[in-house]
């Protein structure tokens, strides 16, 4: 807890500021930073409950004028329907320009093409790093947070990527009393993550206090699965399952969305956002470490990713 001390008539009135509005106010910091140094920043969007927290730390930022950004999401193509529906809705809801980049057109031209485990997430980079470059975003919001993974954890708030939108960690610059370098060269952009400094429990808890509405599939239901790798998936076009998985139905929930083929789900009853949060603070796995199965993939399979201009 952060603490204010304020000066009134003869004495000092102490401040409290809660963990949660500190974290409010550096996010908020962070928009406003952005929209002061960059002429074409874009939020990545993609319905999953950070992206929303992401979004809703935004509209506070500005109200009561709009959101000076617009929203961009990589459609996998084997996206979950109701995130993808939640988007659509949240987009509409707020007037926002939507800018969506298809991997499945990726795939239909050729220059892309499928993986023999089915899994497009890795396929994301190539129409992320094109969008960005044709739309000329310069700063492009992410929703990672450090206490996902370990790459995560090595990146700073303002994440500056070259022209071929790549990362290097060693170009990483210094963030010291809250100030942000957004110096760019043509071609260049900047990766900001205003929720770095946020844990997985902070978000659940901010969602609840500000009572920030998220698709179903976050809290328990009833869903048919199948296991694969000591997780839980979702049937689907994708390719799943194989000869010998078997689909039973279970009671689940997921704690991070992505592409349906390397997203799994966990068992819960955790049907209300109380039950979540009791969840989460009894876990001892990151949400990343026990459901993304493409983070499994190498040691530095994220570190890889993300050198090459993934999220």
């Amino acid at each position: 807890m952060t603490t204010v001390t304020r000066s009134g008539e003869g004495t000092d009135t102490p401040y409290s500021l809660s963990h949660l509005d500190a974290l409010e106010s550096e996010a908020v910091h962070i928009f406003r930073e952005v929209a002061g140094e960059f002429e074409r920043p874009v939020i990545l969007f993609s319905g999953g409950k950070d992206s929303i927290v992401m979004l809703h730390l935004a509209l506070k930022a500005f109200t009561p004028a709009p959101v000076p950004f617009a929203l961009l999401h990589v459609d996998t193509g084997h996206n979950f329907p109701e995130v993808l529906d939640h988007r659509d809705h949240t987009a509409h809801t707020h007037n926002l320009r939507l800018h969506i980049a298809s991997v499945q057109d990726y795939i239909d031209r050729g220059t892309l093409k499928e993986r023999p485990d089915g899994t497009r997430n890795p396929l994301q980079t190539l129409p992320l790093t094109e969008k960005i470059q044709h739309e000329k975003f310069d700063a492009v919001f992410g929703g990672g947070r450090r206490d996902e993974e370990k790459a995560r954890a090595k990146e700073r708030v303002f994440s500056l990527r070259d022209e071929f939108s790549q990362w290097d960690p060693r170009r990483q610059r210094p963030e010291l009393w809250n100030l942000y370098n957004g110096r760019h060269a043509p071609g260049e952009h900047v990766r900001v993550f205003p929720l770095s400094n946020w844990t997985e429990l902070d978000v659940w808890q901010y969602i609840a206090r500000e009572d920030i509405a998220l698709p179903e599939i976050y809290y328990a239901h009833e869903r048919e699965v199948f296991q694969r790798d000591g997780m839980w998936l979702t049937a689907g076009d994708w390719g799943g399952p194989r000869d010998g998985e078997t689909v039973e139905k279970r009671q689940v929930r997921y704690r991070t969305v992505g592409d349906m083929s390397c997203t799994g789900a966990v068992d819960s009853d955790a049907d209300t956002i109380d039950k979540v949060i009791a969840e989460i603070t009894a876990s001892r796995l990151t949400e990343r470490g026990a459901t993304r199965a493409d983070d499994k993939l190498s040691e530095a399979a994220m570190e890889d990713r993300k050198r090459e201009g993934y999220f």
